[in-house]
């Protein structure tokens, strides 16, 4: 199997096969994140991307759940997407889930039609960054996305019946915009309703640019109660919709997971608890580890 530079996979992800359809983040101007700064964007070679699929059917018995890197898997053409799932099912038979990275711009850039193609060609789910519902967030980390956008997207999905895992960032408005980026979050995502949510804690990637403005004094980081009560209010002003809560990244606090709305109390006090106990809250500067 051939990878091309630094790998990144989702957490949740830890169990599936790695196959590499795109090479780097068609984006790749976001502030806080350096994951591909080493690629130029490039689609694969079918070709390689084939071979791959059928190297990888020699090394494993049973596949059950398949991952496509890199960043944003989703801006390749729509044919080229169909090509590689049908490959990947008639390959792997036995395969139950098929996902990938996919901005929410990549999702509102094909119609409702080409992504009802890629779902039936075997795409069961995509990773969509969200990172802010502020509008002043996503300019200053160089998002290249608006919420409408993110609105759009999220909605061709649903209309395709493409499931999407929305992630998005406790701090990333800095310890003066704390109160906006969260409140601007939660009510974004009460209106995305995406069918499972990743929030994470905030973390100073090396050589990003959010890092100068860190070192430069630009960027206020959050203290710890901060990102606690970020997630405080989250958990307090969801709407009652079924969704999954992949709140255990390794930088969060207080990792916890499971189905909303049914563990929101039990979340809510676990929060409440860490607020009030956790000796944490008495620093001034979160400290985090680099992905």
């Amino acid at each position: 199997m051939r990878y091309e530079g630094k790998i990144y996979r989702p957490w949740t992800e830890a169990e599936s096969v790695l196959i590499q359809v795109t090479l780097g983040c068609s984006i790749n101007t976001c502030t806080f994140c350096n994951m591909f700064r080493d690629k130029r964007f490039t689609i694969r070679d079918l070709d390689d991307v084939f071979q791959d699929i059928e190297g990888l059917r020699q090394r494993y018995h049973r596949v059950e759940s398949i991952f496509l890197i890199d960043g944003n898997v989703m801006a390749a053409r729509t044919d080229c997407l169909v090509k590689v799932l049908n490959k990947i099912t008639a390959t792997f038979p036995e395969v139950q889930n098929i996902s990938m990275y996919a901005g929410f711009n990549d999702l509102r850039r094909k119609s409702v039609e080409e992504l009802i193609k890629i779902r039936q060609a075997g795409l069961n789910m995509v990773y969509a960054g969200l990172e802010s519902g502020d509008r002043e967030v996503l300019e200053r980390i160089g998002k290249r996305m608006t919420p409408e956008h993110a609105i759009e997207g999220m909605a061709r999905a649903k209309q395709a019946g493409i499931r999407v895992l929305a992630s998005f960032i406790f701090g990333l408005g800095g310890r003066e915009r704390s109160k906006q980026h969260i409140e601007a979050t939660t009510a974004l995502v009460n209106q995305l309703k995406p069918e499972e949510i990743a929030p994470m804690a905030l973390a100073i990637q090396p050589g990003t640019e959010l890092e100068r403005e860190v070192e430069q004094g630009r960027f206020s980081l959050p203290s710890p109660l901060q990102i606690l009560q970020e997630e405080q209010y989250l958990l307090e002003n969801l709407q009652d919709f079924e969704c999954y809560y992949w709140g255990d990244h390794g930088n969060n606090i207080s990792p916890m997971r499971g189905m909303l709305p049914q563990a929101r109390h039990a979340f809510l006090e676990r929060i409440n608890h860490e607020v009030a106990t956790n000796p944490i809250t008495q620093q001034q500067i979160i400290q985090t580890f680099s992905w």
